[in-house]
């Protein structure tokens, strides 16, 4: 009876922080399925957006558990996302979404690097990333559906994202 309590003991002292990581913003592993949708009807681009949409959700673009994607709502006008051209370095081909979970290798937001692939974080989302651990992190990369020749990076442990720029391989 004594093993059986210690056995018990240990077990639950290993699931407890599996319990604590259930948050309604994304984060402490959570992988939204798919991408955002296309935004139908555009908020208008602004120089200083805040995105804590509650109590305890970061200030920056993130992803609810629910896959709601807050901060991805200014439509394909935004001027923040414009390209003269777009995929100048080519298409991004590593994979897309939940089944493909990338490490990160190095650099920041300037050059970040994973799988032999190369990145760069949009200027005006530069600030959204100060907390990203550039040579430990994990990203999921989706698809923008507005913003012609951007990807969306999905930071795993933050449950954050920036748009990002593919650099090649």
């Amino acid at each position: 009876m004594k093993r059986f309590l210690g056995l018990l003991a240990v077990s639950l002292l290993f699931a407890l922080p599996a319990l604590a990581q259930h948050h309604e913003v994304g984060g402490g592993g959570h992988i939204p399925a798919h991408g955002p949708a296309p935004v139908r009807t555009p908020h208008p681009a602004q120089e200083a957006r805040h995105f804590n949409d509650k109590s305890g959700h970061p200030d920056a673009p993130h992803v609810h558990t629910n896959g709601k994607w807050i901060g991805h709502d200014t439509g394909r006008d935004d001027p923040h996302y414009h390209l003269d051209h777009p995929w100048e370095h080519g298409h991004f081909t590593g994979g897309f979404g939940p089944g493909h979970r990338w490490h990160l290798a190095g650099g920041g937001p300037g050059r970040f690097w994973f799988g032999g692939f190369y990145f760069s974080v949009a200027s005006f989302d530069v600030g959204f990333c100060n907390d990203w651990l550039w040579d430990s992190d994990d990203v999921v990369i989706y698809e923008d559906p507005d913003h012609d020749g951007y990807y969306l990076a999905y930071n795993v442990r933050l449950g954050t994202y920036v748009h990002v720029l593919y650099l090649g391989a």
